[in-house]
């Protein structure tokens, strides 16, 4: 999204009646704040909904406030916390008796030999929190999100530590796992599950796990299916969840991490069957919530946008763990367009969204051209 709010898919939706766009939270969360007040107040919207870390952060901090003025779709703030920390949440996962990664917990780069001589390398590190506030050089406030890094030197496991621990956070040191990528989802409520689904990524942005830009729905796995769901009811995570794991080269399922909002890979979901937005906003306003018993499987959908930058990725990071050779990774985007697929924003009966999500690529790309920043890819 630009400075001027154009280019955003949904904005230009035949659903959306009315776009806003708010202050950035990312260095003035007070501004944001009263923004979100006003709009509240003034269209009287029943639910306020969280789909990203940055906004879950600033809902959690002032949700007191916000409640005031609507229902707020989040967990209590004990299971959310318990989610959201990756520490805590493997802790609960290992009582429990779930397959978690080796993993160790440090806050600076002098503890990393220690973490390599124990983990081994490659590894991934992560951060403790995807979202942390701190304060910038000129001690203005300033948040930002952390993403998982794969390093296999000790250079770049300084480099990923400094970077996740420079606003005082922590990060785990954890053992790198080159399986399947899977997660179950969960409409959890009252002690019940109203409904329940499960996909897999074929691949992600960037490739070692982001953003699914290709992926399936399928049954949900009786191993991991069974964990999730017993981790979910121990934290007693209300609302909607996904809970990811990995496999390793033997299929044993490790678990990744819970999400307790909406992510970006929810249309699967829902164009298989299952309405996780509209079950959130039942739960959240206190309607009787609808029992999904069961979904279509083997459907695909595809993020265009997102599985060009990963393929250029593993065109320029071939070598590395986890990393197609160039000839595969081509193939496979190829392959891709024969196969029946969904992609993302693209509906026969709302084509205003796909154009401006191109017209948006084409002007990002028009701007990385200028800065050379595609050149130095392939250098």
């Amino acid at each position: 999204m630009n400075k001027q709010g154009k280019c955003v898919p949904t904005f230009s939706s035949r659903w959306c009646q009315h776009a806003y766009l708010a202050p950035e939270y990312e260095h003035d969360k007070e501004s944001f704040l009263d923004y979100l007040k006003l709009l509240l107040s003034h269209t009287g919207a029943r639910v306020l909904i969280a789909s990203a870390d940055g906004t879950l952060a600033v809902l959690r901090e002032y949700r007191q406030e916000l409640e005031a003025l609507t229902y707020v779709a989040l967990a209590k703030e004990a299971a959310l916390e318990a989610a959201v920390n990756k520490t805590i949440t493997l802790q609960i996962a290992q009582k429990l008796g779930l397959g978690i990664p080796r993993s160790v917990q440090i806050s600076s780069v002098g503890e990393i030999t220690e973490a390599i001589r124990e983990i081994g390398l490659p590894a991934v590190i992560k951060p403790v929190e995807s979202w942390l506030w701190g304060s910038d050089v000129q001690g203005e406030l300033q948040g930002v999100r952390l993403i998982s890094r794969l390093v296999t030197t000790p250079e770049e496991a300084r480099e990923a530590i400094e970077e996740q621990t420079q606003f005082g956070g922590s990060a785990l040191f954890q053992q790198f796992l080159a399986g399947r990528r899977e997660a179950v989802n969960f409409m959890y409520a009252n002690g019940e599950i109203y409904a329940r689904f499960a996909q897999w990524a074929r691949r992600t942005h960037p490739p070692l796990g982001g953003v699914s830009v290709y992926r399936q729905s399928i049954e949900i796995p009786s191993d991991i299916g069974e964990q999730a769901e017993k981790l979910v009811r121990e934290i007693e995570l209300e609302g909607y969840s996904e809970v990811e794991f990995r496999r390793d080269s033997e299929g044993k399922p490790y678990l990744m991490e819970i999400n307790p909002r909406l992510s970006a890979s929810i249309e699967v979901a829902v164009r298989a069957g299952v309405d996780f937005p509209y079950l959130l906003y039942q739960w959240a306003s206190g309607e009787k919530i609808d029992r999904v018993m069961d979904y279509r499987i083997g459907g695909w959908m595809r993020f265009l946008e997102g599985d060009i930058l990963t393929t250029i990725q593993a065109l320029s990071q071939y070598g590395r763990p986890g990393v197609d050779s160039p000839e595969q990774a081509i193939f496979d985007f190829m392959a891709a367009f024969f196969v029946p697929s969904g992609y993302d924003y693209v509906d026969g009966k709302d084509l205003l969204p796909v154009w401006t999500a191109m017209r948006d690529v084409a002007f990002r790309a028009r701007q990385k051209l200028a800065s050379g920043m595609l050149r130095r890819t392939f250098r």
